[in-house]
């Protein structure tokens, strides 16, 4: 069993896409998001929108199905997968929704790999029609980012705090991200953790600005192939480094620094 819990992102990590914008786009509502986009939050713009949708007689069947077919990278699954059969405990921390993610992830039979997903909130109320809400309601208060980069429905920094109270101490964290949103967290993780920012994304931006700031190990990674062999790769070292450990192994003769794709870091993994 792995003391590993891996915390992925959703939009432009574990799928390919951004699922707001691809409904969006799939459902022909682009121009008028464009024409809202600069009224309102990005959070209370999606629930307008599922509001002008399901007044234009387009279903909540309509949108599963287009959601079913976002892109989403085949080493992905793969890799999701090979971590839990690993023994790591996976979690979301998405600004997406409950009925996006929740419809993605049975679509390709991977949901109930995750034991929590922290996302804003979405039901279909009695009228057929999606409701969307806030992760944190901002309009009663504010999530108190210390960042202000944050968007106001959802600290994934505030998230990640509360997923490291409810871990023992020796459990380790793997973040996988790619936007903004993810820098917050970012900042959180401690030394023995590991952040995993998608090359050329935003966060992979904002970490190589602000490197000295992130206390965990940086790995990068650009597609879904590159995201399952670094990832494995880190699981795997883990399992090693805490296997000798256990055995009281102290020779140093059973693992060898192989560098990977990764900037500037070397993982320590099976000679064999």
């Amino acid at each position: 069993m792995a003391d590993i819990v891996v915390v992925f992102d959703f939009d432009k990590t574990i799928i390919d896409c951004d699922s707001d914008n691809w409904v969006v786009d799939e459902l022909h509502a682009t121009e008028l998001f464009n024409q809202l986009l600069p009224t309102m939050p990005w959070n209370s713009l999606m629930g307008r929108m599922m509001e002008e949708l399901h007044a234009q007689g387009k279903t909540i069947e309509d949108i599963a199905e287009v959601l079913k077919r976002a892109p989403i990278h085949p080493s992905i699954i793969s890799a999701i997968k090979a971590a839990h059969d690993l023994g790591c405990d996976l979690k979301i921390v998405s600004d997406a929704n409950v009925f996006f993610i929740e419809t993605i992830l049975k679509h390709h039979g991977i949901w109930e790999l995750f034991s929590e997903i922290n996302t804003n909130s979405s039901f279909v109320d009695e009228e057929g029609r999606l409701r969307i809400f806030p992760h944190h309601d901002f309009t009663k208060s504010s999530h108190a980012c210390s960042t202000k980069i944050c968007p106001p429905n959802m600290c994934k920094g505030v998230v990640i705090e509360k997923i490291q109270e409810s871990m023992s101490k020796e459990k380790k964290i793997i973040y996988i991200g790619d936007g903004t949103g993810d820098f917050c967290p970012s900042l959180k993780l401690k030394q023995t953790d590991y952040i995993m920012p998608r090359k050329n994304f935003p966060v992979w931006d904002l970490i190589c600005q602000n490197h000295k700031l992130i206390k965990a190990d940086i790995h990068e990674w650009y597609d879904g192939q590159e995201l399952q062999h670094v990832l494995l790769q880190l699981i795997n070292s883990n399992i090693i480094s805490s296997k000798e450990q256990h055995d009281g192994d102290d020779n140093g003769d059973s693992t060898q620094l192989v560098t990977v794709d990764c900037k500037l870091h070397k993982i320590p993994v099976s000679a064999h």
